[in-house]
């Protein structure tokens, strides 16, 4: 799953095979000393800066022809403190094992997103989010972190150590520094209940608010040519502990959502015309279930089938019309679309530029298999999306630039003031931050 640079020439290459880069260095520091004399080295030798994590953003976030940083060997976990229940990780280390790692303790995260293939820095620095009625994204279950800047020193922030910084660095897009620790809050670990289950996609918007408020964790997905999705609500439990029996979870989880999947967005990426028919299939494909399990078996699952995806939020009061609109574009563009369209939710929160930065907000994420052209649709559903004042995820494909985030972010000059401050030489810009921050 991860990214690869190819040793013959030098080039690498995200998760969504969309983007790709040559950089003129590479480095796998072993240690914070390392890491920060590598970054002096490369402003000495005029190189810009980036770190890039599993490969998993859309965007060219990562994307360098300077010195590129690979955090493969600052994994691992740094701390666990009961007393305050944190745990603070080294920030190459992949969500899936940080996961694995906290359920050994008996602890986990509050909420997570649905993949854990990504590297802690690089999904909190993207604003990585899950979906939750209280418990917001990755970033925001951040308490402290470790960040090293431009002229190499290493500064720790948190509410109490330069809170300006750490107001902004938990989602810094790369722009700030290289972050090489994270602090956690953790809880004990707990048990979910998912009910997942098809609804009619006119009853889910029709009911959107009251699903909304009586799960913890709401989501769905609506299958395009079809007035069918499939919803999953994860409650906490008191147990006991009921996973997917094992054949059935391969089926449904590998077989179903990977296996066919992959077959029939080949046959769909071949015949376009067979979409509206194998999306009628795919929308009854899986059935009702209900398990229960520890959280990061619940909110994760694999993800096999290679894609390309715009997400955007909007605030949540206006989700039920933007989907509305959506669909009616869809019906009415000829456009051919065999991938499910993802809704999600996260509450506000005080993240300089999270995409929930100060409102209440739902997801919606429209997907494209790997290899078939998005721009189309892509470029119809961003124009609904920023209508309504969406704020893109910054590591999905999106068009916009600073002057569109200066409006929909109140804070945006908070953000691009830091920048000014730790990083007036813009040793870690590239030219997707010069284009979402400004030169």
């Amino acid at each position: 799953m991860s990214s690869t640079a190819n040793g013959k020439n030098g080039t690498w290459r995200n998760w969504g095979g969309n983007v790709s880069a040559r950089p003129a260095r590479e480095v796998t520091p072993a240690s914070v000393d390392e890491l920060a004399a590598a970054v002096r080295r490369a402003a000495e030798d005029g190189l810009k800066v980036k770190a890039v994590g599993a490969g998993h953003s859309f965007t060219s976030i990562a994307a360098t022809d300077g010195m590129l940083i690979r955090p493969q060997l600052l994994t691992g976990i740094r701390k666990v403190d009961r007393e305050n229940m944190t745990v603070t990780v080294e920030a190459g280390t992949p969500l899936k094992r940080l996961n694995v790692a906290l359920a050994r303790e008996g602890l986990s995260l509050t909420n997570m997103g649905d993949i854990m293939e990504q590297t802690v820095s690089g999904a909190t620095s993207t604003g990585t989010h899950g979906t939750g009625r209280d418990s917001g994204s990755i970033a925001a279950q951040i308490k402290g972190l470790e960040l090293v800047t431009a002229d190499g020193s290493v500064l720790t922030c948190s509410e109490k150590e330069n809170p300006e910084v750490f107001a902004a660095a938990r989602i810094g897009l790369g722009a700030l520094g290289i972050v090489t620790a994270i602090t956690f809050a953790v809880e004990p670990v707990f048990l979910l209940t998912a009910r997942e289950e098809p609804m009619p996609f006119d009853k889910v918007l029709s009911d959107f608010e009251e699903l909304w408020a009586e799960n913890e964790h709401f989501e769905f997905y609506w299958f395009p040519h079809t007035g069918s999705t499939t919803t999953k609500r994860n409650n906490r439990s008191a147990g006991p502990e009921k996973p997917v029996p094992r054949l059935k979870s391969w089926f449904e989880d590998e077989f179903l959502s990977n296996g066919v999947f992959q077959v029939a967005n080949w046959v769909g990426r071949a015949v376009p015309a067979t979409i509206p028919a194998i999306a009628q299939i795919s929308s009854k494909a899986l059935s009702a279930r209900t398990y229960t399990d520890i959280p990061y078996k619940v909110f994760t699952s694999p993800r096999r089938v290679r894609f390309v995806e715009m997400e955007y939020a909007v605030p949540r009061a206006a989700v039920v019309e933007t989907l509305r609109e959506l669909k009616a574009m869809v019906d009415r563009s000829g456009l051919r679309v065999s991938f499910p369209v993802e809704v999600r939710t996260a509450p506000a929160d005080d993240i300089t530029l999270s995409t929930a930065s100060g409102r209440d907000s739902a997801y919606i994420a429209v997907h494209m298999f790997q290899g078939t052209p998005y721009q189309r649709y892509f470029t119809a559903a961003e124009r609904i999306f920023t209508a309504h004042e969406g704020r893109p995820h910054w590591g999905k494909v999106h068009t916009r630039d600073a002057e569109y985030f200066s409006r929909v972010y109140p804070r945006f000059g908070e953000f691009t003031a830091l920048r000014d401050r730790l990083d007036p030489d813009r040793l870690f810009q590239n030219d997707y931050v010069r284009r979402v921050l400004g030169a």
